[in-house]
């Protein structure tokens, strides 16, 4: 148990601060295998044993691992290391981009990338002392730096921090939304304490005198049994308007809906149609209800919406078909409940004017969908009209609702609110268009093209330099078979060295080695050959020695290298 803690520890740590999923370790796994078997090739090209093959392919996995956790120890180490392995030398490439991504400050990445480059240079440089080119031997390593490590690094960092100014705006924009979803909030609240204001002042005087009349006419001596019925039925109407009407202002003002007792809220679902419909036949009007199927339980509110609909469609039958016969269906289908109210023509002409907000149908077709159905409402041939509806009975809600469920919050009115911390955003398609606009494109192509042409003109501006100084260089210490006769011994020496080159060049040093003894207290000047040797190995030199001004000993030699 011991042991697998103690790993479990060794794994995260490995990890290091970041998230290191399955995919992002097989990727390094692969990567770490490519570079493995690339760097065996390198390796067999330069003659390299199984020692030091498997060295490198040791060292190429351990950094390639361990890059995450610690980018600059990696790009140091690598750094050095690719000089003595150069199996390993491909792995730069990833430590350098891991290490401008992941290591904080610009700073202390300039001091990073320094040292790895002084170490890189500087282990080459003592590597390859014995060829007696270290000024060559600067200019490829400082090209090879660039290339493997420095561009990497700065294609890395310029990544990472284009992704941080992405985060950093989307977090800002978050903090914007959430800052309008407040001020919208608290306007909204404002608006609806004004409306339920002027609601409780305007409706509920008049809902309260009407209440009053009827209450004092239905105790009136004078009126017959049916008239009394007819008031009856109008004083419980204002009584049920007055309930409903406190219910609404609650919600208004507090965003809440007013509590109810157990008998409220079965009279404001399925549950409370039947009494509605016993309502409509007291006060006259022939209504039949039929119900289809085996009833189930329906979200609350669906359940709410099943009644407002069919309290809605008898309304309507009310004024504009007086007197016609209404029929009200419940059908549990398999998926769905059914709601259908139909009545025929009018029975005779109405009552006058009909007052009618001519909102009803809109807002039962609202509610509806907000609760994932649907309403339809239409006349029928024969002069009728027929309102149907059709609810789930799933408890999840659909639209507004749905994103509202998800996010947390939603309002009595089924309008979605921002709950805290988490703004209502599509936060893809925000990131698309931060990450991915046409703007964003254009600006992150053209700063990564500039970074890119940046490293392609320094490198070609050192490769430049590096070429310049290798063909001053070869100029300042090779001649050819023709010049080398063309001098005979005893010439002065001034004369001699006026005519050759200086032999102050890279490629000439050590080349004196293994040559015919020089001439006792004879200074030489010693010269490549434009000739090729028998090998590749093998370089044709040629040797002039001077002594008390005159060129006293020339030789033509081949030195193997």
């Amino acid at each position: 148990m011991d042991v697998t803690s103690k790993a479990r520890a060794g794994w995260e740590w490995l990890k290091g601060p970041e998230p290191w999923t399955r995919r992002a370790l097989a990727g390094d796994l692969v990567a770490a295998a490519v570079l493995v078997l690339v760097g065996i090739g390198i390796e067999e090209l330069d003659n390299g044993g199984w020692l030091r093959k498997t060295a490198s392919a040791v060292t190429v996995v351990a950094l390639v691992l361990l890059r995450r956790r610690m980018p600059a120890g990696t790009l140091v180490a690598g750094s050095a290391l690719s000089a003595v392995l150069p199996g390993s030398l491909l792995v730069t490439l990833m430590l350098g981009w891991s290490a401008g991504r992941r290591i904080v400050g610009a700073g202390r990445a300039v001091v990073v990338f320094s040292l790895a480059f002084l170490l890189y240079v500087g282990v080459s440089v003592a590597v390859e002392w014995s060829q007696q080119r270290p000024l060559l031997l600067i200019v490829f390593t400082t090209l090879m730096y660039l290339a493997t490590v420095l561009t990497p690094g700065l294609a890395g960092r310029y990544w990472s921090q284009r992704r941080t100014l992405l985060h950093a705006l989307q977090e800002r924009n978050a903090q914007l939304l959430r800052e309008r979803a407040m001020v919208a909030g608290q306007a909204r609240l404002r608006e609806r304490q004004r409306i339920a204001q002027d609601m409780h002042d305007s409706l509920g005087h008049q809902l309260a005198l009407i209440s009053v009349h009827t209450g004092a006419l239905e105790v009136d001596p004078a009126l017959t049994e049916r008239q009394r019925e007819a008031v009856g039925v109008l004083r419980q109407a204002s009584v049920g308007a007055m309930h409903e009407l406190r219910e609404v202002v609650g919600i208004l003002r507090d965003g809440v809906e007013a509590p109810a007792g157990e008998d409220e809220q079965v009279g404001r679902g399925v549950a409370g149609i039947e009494g509605v419909v016993a309502a409509a036949r007291a006060a006259g009007t022939p209504v039949a209800l039929r119900t289809l199927g085996t009833p189930r339980p329906l979200a609350p509110a669906c359940d709410h919406a099943a009644y407002r609909i069919v309290q809605e469609a008898l309304t309507n039958a009310y004024k504009h078909a007086p007197g016609a016969a209404i029929s009200v269906e419940l059908r549990y289908e398999d998926d769905s409940l059914v709601v259908e109210i139909a009545n025929g023509p009018a029975a005779g002409p109405g009552a006058g004017e009909v007052v009618s907000g001519g909102q009803g149908l809109t807002g039962l077709r609202e509610r509806a969908r907000l609760v994932g159905g649907m309403v339809h409402a239409g006349a029928v041939e024969g002069g009728g009209f027929r309102v149907a509806g059709v609810l789930p009975y799933g408890a999840e809600p659909a639209g507004v609702q749905a994103a509202a469920a998800q996010a947390g919050v939603a309002d009595d009115f089924g309008q979605q609110q921002l709950p805290p911390g988490a703004p209502s955003m599509d936060w893809a398609a925000v990131n698309r268009e931060l990450a991915g606009g046409r703007r964003s494109r254009a600006g992150g192509l053209a700063m990564g093209c500039g970074i890119a042409f940046a490293a392609v003109v320094l490198l070609v501006i050192v490769l430049g330099a590096g070429v310049a100084l290798l063909v001053s260089s070869v100029s300042k210490g090779m001649i050819d078979r023709s010049e080398y006769d063309s001098i005979d011994v005893g010439t002065s020496e001034q004369e001699v060295r006026d005519r050759l080159p200086s032999g102050e060049s890279v490629f000439a040093q050590g080349l004196d080695r293994g040559g015919p003894p020089r001439p006792e207290g004879a200074s030489c000047l010693v010269l490549m050959s434009t000739e090729t040797g028998d090998s590749l190995e093998d370089e044709p030199v040629f040797r002039f020695c001077f002594k008390d001004g005159k060129l006293v000993d020339k030789q033509a030699y081949e030195v193997r290298r």
